[in-house]
């Protein structure tokens, strides 16, 4: 075959098979078999402290060793740091909780554990919504109110792709959160595949957000509505209120607008769900591991409405958690009529184990089931009656969902 090609070619097929071969030829080289260390390295501190005794850690060593010994940082030939070690022993500690394959299970280092502690506390800087795990993408479970991610247009359920240009692959939701965020006044641009709609640019400017609780209004038809935007610990406290307003109004039909609700605390949820239950329902279920009986989160039976008052609750793509807790439950005991659009999905409980250095583990320990034992995390909760929101829908400024919650409310007798 060599001999059909012409003269000029040879030499730089020739040329290509001296390079392979010298290619080949080092990687051999580079491959020869070389003892390492199966043991830490004496200067470092703790190494072995809580090892278990079945595992294997001799490969985590000698892969230690093969770093220190072949690693050539392409830019910067200064001597490792104290802080270089440190950060190789975080980024192992990622990997460890990674390979669990939960996007809720994560590792943060002491800033990221710093910066999760702010989100807990609802004041912080960035552009005010909630992501969570879907399908392999990273979704918007909602946007808060009068933030820059409402004000540009972002939507429950849009699939964040890059951000700032950076592809978010398999990201977990605590890394691609804290890219989001910034300092106050900056700009950061999230690539949003939408559906229906394709890829787009939404350039958005950060701003302070402060994490709404609950609006409350009396509608022209008499009936009232509790909006809760999320279940923090002033829920239960701002909820009683609510209650309060609509018993003064004098209705017997009443909306939960649980709409964009991305949840929150537990006890929060039990407490709102106890209004509507007598003492001793079963709000949720809390499943750990198999074989272990399941802990029951009972109402506290504050209970103060008769079977006259008639109940909807507005759900959709954006309410999550400690939301579908209460849906579910109020639903399966036959307390409340579900409308909107079917839930996220996210029953799943986390726990944070505070490290020694300021670092720490947000780790799932179980997870969340109705009275009837539906799994939230699997399905979602799905409403009784479905009404749509569209893209026409919200251009308009039209809302369908509360708009047959209301019609369905003035029907009951």
């Amino acid at each position: 075959m060599f001999d059909e090609i012409t003269p000029r070619f040879k030499p730089i097929l020739i040329g290509l098979f001296v390079a392979s071969a010298a290619f080949l030829a080092g990687w051999f080289l580079g491959g020869q078999t070389i003892t390492y260390p199966t043991e830490p390295p004496v200067a470092l501190s703790g190494a072995t402290e809580g090892q278990p005794e079945q595992v294997d850690f001799s490969i985590f060593w000698q892969t230690w060793a093969v770093i220190d010994d072949k690693f050539v940082n392409g830019t910067s030939t200064d001597a490792l740091t104290q802080e270089d070690l440190q950060n190789r022993v975080y980024g192992a500690a990622a990997g460890l909780v990674d390979s669990l394959g939960d996007p809720y299970t994560v590792f943060l280092p002491p800033a990221d554990n710093e910066a999760f502690a702010e989100d807990i506390r609802g004041d912080f800087g960035g552009v005010g919504m909630e992501l969570g795990a879907r399908d392999g993408q990273l979704k918007v479970i909602t946007t808060l109110p009068d933030t820059p991610a409402e004000r540009a247009g972002v939507r429950a359920g849009d699939a964040i792709t890059q951000i700032d240009g950076k592809p978010v692959g398999k990201m977990t939701v605590d890394e691609a959160v804290k890219l989001i965020r910034g300092e106050i006044g900056t700009i950061v641009t999230l690539t949003i595949n939408r559906s229906g709609e394709g890829a787009k640019d939404f350039a958005i400017t950060r701003g302070r957000i402060q994490v709404p609780t609950m609006e409350t209004e009396l509608l022209p038809s008499g009936v009232f509505v509790l909006k809760l935007y999320s279940f923090n610990a002033l829920s239960p406290q701002l909820f009683k209120q609510g209650l309060r307003q609509f018993i003064e109004a004098k209705t017997d039909k009443l909306i939960i607008d649980l709409r964009g609700n991305p949840g929150g605390y537990l006890e929060a949820s039990v407490d709102v769900a106890s209004w509507f239950l007598p003492e001793g329902k079963v709000v949720v279920k809390e499943r750990r591991v198999a074989g272990e009986a399941d802990k029951l989160y009972r109402s506290r039976g504050y209970n103060v409405f008769n079977d006259k008052l008639k109940l909807v609750i507005l759900i959709d793509g954006g309410s999550a958690s400690a939301s579908e807790i209460v849906a579910g439950a109020l639903s399966e005991h036959g307390r409340a009529v579900l409308i909107g659009e079917e839930t996220f999905g996210k029953g799943s409980v986390q726990e944070l184990v505070p490290l020694p250095d300021g670092s720490a583990v947000k780790i799932t320990i179980a997870k969340w089931l109705t009275p009837e034992d539906h799994s939230i995390s699997e399905n979602g909760l799905k409403p009784a009656v479905e009404v749509k929101m569209t893209a026409e829908d919200r251009e308009a400024e039209r809302d369908p969902q509360l708009a047959a919650a209301v019609d369905y409310l003035l029907k009951q007798k």
